[in-house]
C-alpha cells in the first residue's frame, strides 16, 4: 500500500455511476456455495473505459501527454507517436510471451514504460509512479454501488472471498484509496487473490482459475461450491466454468457488460445466474 499512489488516484478519480443495460435479472438460489470470487474492472470498480487495457481512443493520447508532463519528461516526439510506440511495446511484450508458450500474457505495465522510456534515453524515472500518472488519466474508476454491503453481508454470512481479475499493480491501490480499505481489510483473502500482472497470464485464459480452484480445494473448497461473479461471457463466465465454478454474469453497467455473442467460443454458455447489483448476489448464496 502506498500512500502516494493513493493521492494520486484521489486526485484523479471523480464520482461515476453505472450505465443501465436491457439485461434483466435471473436469480436462484444456488446449493452450497462456500466462496465468492469476483473480477474487479467493470464488476468491483467501474471503469470510465469498459475495463484495464481495453481498446484506446484519442482521449489516451492526451492521458500520455498529460502524463509525461505530470513527470517533467519531454518527449522528443509527438505524444500520440509515443503512445503508438507504447501500444507497440505492449505487443512485442505479448508476442515474446506466446512464444514461450503462454496463449493469453499479461504484461507487467511498469516495465513496458521502463523500456520505453529508457530506450529514448531517460534514466531515474519512478517508472511505477509513471504507470499510474498515465492510468488514472486513462481510466476513471469509481466503486460499484452496493459494495461494501455486499462484500459485509458475504463476510457475515461466512463465505469465503476471492479475486480473479486481469489487472496491473496500481489494482490493489484502487480500494484504499476509493474504499478506505485494503483488500485484505474488505475481507478477500490473501491467499485468493490472483492478478494477472503477478503471474504473466491473462484472462480468458484458464490458467488463473486453475490456481485459484487449486487454493480454493487447500481450504477444503470445490470448485462446484465456489461462484464466480463477473461482467464479461468470454473473459469471466467461459474460464470460470471450465474450471467447475458455478457463475454470476455482472449486467449492472453498460460500460463494461460484455456478452459477446458473436464470438463462438461462448455459443451455447449461460450463466447460472445473472444480476445487476451487486446485493443480488446475497439473495443467491
Amino acid at each position: 500500500m502506498n500512500h502516494d499512489y493513493q493521492q494520486i488516484i484521489r486526485q484523479h478519480c471523480r464520482p461515476l455511476s453505472p450505465l443501465p443495460t436491457a439485461i434483466s435479472k435471473r436469480l436462484v438460489r444456488l446449493p452450497d456455495v462456500r466462496a465468492v470470487v469476483f473480477d474487479v474492472y467493470g464488476t468491483l470498480i467501474i471503469s470510465s473505459s469498459g475495463d484495464v487495457g481495453a481498446n484506446v481512443d484519442a482521449a489516451k493520447v492526451t492521458a500520455v501527454q498529460d502524463a509525461l508532463s505530470s513527470m517533467k519528461i519531454p518527449w522528443p516526439t509527438s505524444s500520440e507517436e509515443c503512445f503508438q510506440q507504447y501500444i507497440g511495446m505492449i505487443k512485442q511484450h505479448q508476442t515474446r510471451a506466446r512464444e514461450d508458450g503462454i496463449e493469453f500474457p499479461e504484461v507487467n505495465i511498469v516495465s513496458v514504460w521502463q523500456q520505453l522510456l529508457s530506450g529514448a534515453g531517460f534514466t531515474g524515472v519512478d517508472w511505477k509512479r509513471l504507470a499510474l500518472e498515465y492510468e488514472v488519466r486513462a481510466n476513471g474508476t469509481w466503486q460499484m454501488p452496493g459494495l461494501i454491503r455486499c462484500l459485509e453481508q458475504l463476510r457475515e454470512a461466512g463465505q469465503h472471498l476471492g479475486i480473479i481479475s486481469n489487472a496491473q499493480f496500481f489494482t490493489l491501490e484502487l480500494f484504499p484509496s476509493l474504499l478506505g480499505e485494503t483488500v485484505d481489510e474488505l475481507g478477500f483473502h490473501e491467499e485468493l487473490q490472483f492478478y494477472s500482472y503477478r503471474y504473466g497470464h491473462a484472462k480468458p485464459g484458464a490458467t488463473l482459475y486453475v490456481m485459484a480452484a487449486q487454493a480454493l480445494e487447500r481450504h477444503g473448497i470445490l470448485p462446484r461450491q465456489t461462484l464466480y461473479v463477473g461482467n464479461d461471457m468470454l473473459n469471466d463466465i467461459l474460464p470460470a466454468r471450465s474450471v467447475g465454478f458455478q457463475t454470476a454474469l455482472f449486467a449492472g453497467d453498460r460500460r463494461s457488460l460484455r456478452l459477446r455473442e458473436d464470438d463462438s467460443r461462448v455459443a451455447g454458455v449461460v450463466p447460472d445466474v445473472v444480476i445487476t447489483e451487486l446485493m443480488d448476489i446475497v439473495d443467491c448464496v
